[in-house]
């Protein structure tokens, strides 16, 4: 089938679609209201004359690629003084924590929708110099009229798993020719460098996972260990859980005799905070909000059977807090979170069977002792209640941890180093 045809027929249901996707950030904005911010920009409608041209663009959709993002960017800027970054988003959460990384110079906007009209005036107004994709997003039609610009693009931290292969073949039609106009990929394992290269693109190196080079908050962790000091009983938690996990983990919690560690779940997703707590009532157990305190919880909240981390950008703070952390997105088919920061912040991790979108730091972590593989949720939690029993054993997977974490640091500059001069 001839190229143009399906990235025409893609192009014209996305502008079919129009309406429906603002609408959809209208509704969003209900609870994030960031997603009701600057709809015009959506579209690359702009105000005012255009910036002037040059900066380096880096896309991280969402909060877990702007983290990356920003290890890679320091590394960027250590290389290159006075660099100017133009960084886009598609999410709140991303959006929110880019304000953090932004330097005299840089701009921020949102990713254009993927239509050819959007698409062209966004690369019209901002005349980058070079765009930086993180670690899964190819857009065809953005492909496509960077390449027409002469604006090189480069897909950074990337990652593919067999899952998305699978599905990437099925659409090869519109994504296979996406990836071919790909000038490199930095992938972050072997395996998914064979992947991205079957996918269509041609220039593939394996630099390692950005991850590892996120720097942790120390003073976050602190405080964290200061409230563990403070309940004074251990902390179990579930860290950045998804749909599903967590009626499963109540259901299982309420079968635990007594006496129970502390619970705490932190949820991936803030819209689901309200949620969350909803099913921690319906089980019949007391709750305490992260949101409902400041520097440091109520006493009445050390008797709360439940913790709810409803607070933003404050992870190494609750891995601070938790003795054991049961792995997010692995107790469901969902493909698991990333490990890394939690054994960076010296905490030890159970994950569940479903790890393929962070199989190689999972199997990594799993070698060097720094996490345990569980069979379900049931097994977790009892082999999680079982570590907080057993300070020696706790303290050695939280050692080996921090080992592991930093053995692999790095990706940055190496990613850095090949980026720069493609500009």
């Amino acid at each position: 089938m001839p190229e143009g045809l399906p990235l025409a027929l893609y192009a014209a249901a996305l502008r079919l679609l129009t309406p429906l996707y603002l609408l959809r950030l209208w509704r969003r904005g209900a609870q994030e209201p960031l997603y009701r911010q600057d709809l015009r920009g959506r579209l690359a409608w702009y105000r005012g004359a255009a910036p002037e041209p040059g900066r380096l663009w880096v896309h991280a959709v969402s909060l877990g690629e702007t983290r990356a993002a920003s290890a890679l960017i320091a590394a960027l800027r250590e290389q290159e003084p006075g660099l100017r970054i133009l960084l886009t988003h598609s999410t709140a959460t991303g959006r929110e924590a880019a304000q953090a990384l932004l330097r005299e110079g840089d701009a921020m906007a949102w990713l254009p929708y993927d239509t050819p009209g959007a698409v062209r005036r966004f690369l019209r107004h901002w005349r980058p110099r070079l765009g930086v994709l993180m670690e899964t997003e190819v857009w065809p039609v953005l492909q496509r009229e960077s390449e027409r610009a002469g604006v090189p693009m480069v897909l950074a931290n990337a990652r593919l798993s067999e899952k998305s292969l699978r599905q990437g073949r099925r659409f090869a039609a519109l994504l296979r020719p996406a990836a071919r106009r790909i000038t490199l990929a930095l992938a972050q394992t072997q395996a998914d460098a064979e992947r991205i290269r079957a996918m269509g693109t041609a220039r593939v190196e394996v630099a390692g996972n950005l991850k590892y080079d996120i720097a942790v908050d120390p003073a976050l962790v602190a405080r964290g260990q200061a409230w563990a000091a403070q309940v004074g009983r251990p902390v179990l938690m579930l860290a950045v859980s998804r749909e599903g996990e967590e009626a499963a983990l109540l259901d299982c919690w309420r079968r635990q005799p007594a006496p129970r560690p502390l619970l705490a779940i932190v949820p991936r997703h803030p819209q689901r905070f309200d949620e969350v707590a909803g099913l921690v009532a319906a089980a019949g157990l007391s709750l305490a909000r992260r949101s409902h305190w400041g520097d440091a919880p109520p006493p009445q909240a050390a008797a709360a059977d439940v913790w709810l981390g409803d607070s933003m950008r404050e992870m190494p703070l609750y891995y601070g807090l938790a003795r054991v952390a049961l792995l997010g997105g692995s107790f469901e088919p969902l493909g698991g979170q990333n490990l890394i920061e939690a054994a960076a912040c010296g905490c030890p991790v159970l994950a569940g069977p479903h790890t393929f979108n962070f199989a190689e730091a999972t199997e990594l972590a799993l070698a060097a002792g720094a996490a345990q593989r569980c069979a379900d949720l049931s097994h977790a939690i009892d082999a999680g209640v079982q570590l907080c029993q057993h300070a020696d054993a706790q303290a050695l997977m939280s050692r080996r941890g921090s080992a592991f974490a930093q053995a692999h640091r790095g990706a940055a500059a190496r990613m850095a180093a090949v980026i720069l001069p493609l500009a």
